[in-house]
């Protein structure tokens, strides 16, 4: 998780092209389907919510589908991660 986390994140400038977007989308899909990695919704939604504010609109939907299957206390600790995730 680490890894590929760091290498995408690192290589993606939020909002600089669509690119950024559809890697967060990505990443977002991995970690709800549990493809490369263990399936972890919070994981997931910060993703999502990443690739929405780069302005994906596919992003909205799929981040209100993951958040039907979380609890409010996961939801809180994606946007909270989302809100780090950004801050760095």
């Amino acid at each position: 998780m680490g890894r590929f986390e760091a290498v995408s994140a690192e290589a993606t400038t939020l909002g600089a092209s669509g690119d950024g977007a559809d890697m967060f989308i990505k990443l977002g899909m991995m970690y709800s389907t549990g493809g490369d990695v263990p399936a972890d919704y919070v994981s997931a939604h910060k993703w999502f919510n990443i690739a929405a504010m780069c302005g994906a609109k596919d992003a909205i939907r799929l981040r209100r589908e993951i958040a039907e299957l979380m609890s409010e206390a996961e939801i809180y600790a994606a946007q909270r991660a989302a809100r780090d995730w950004l801050a760095r």
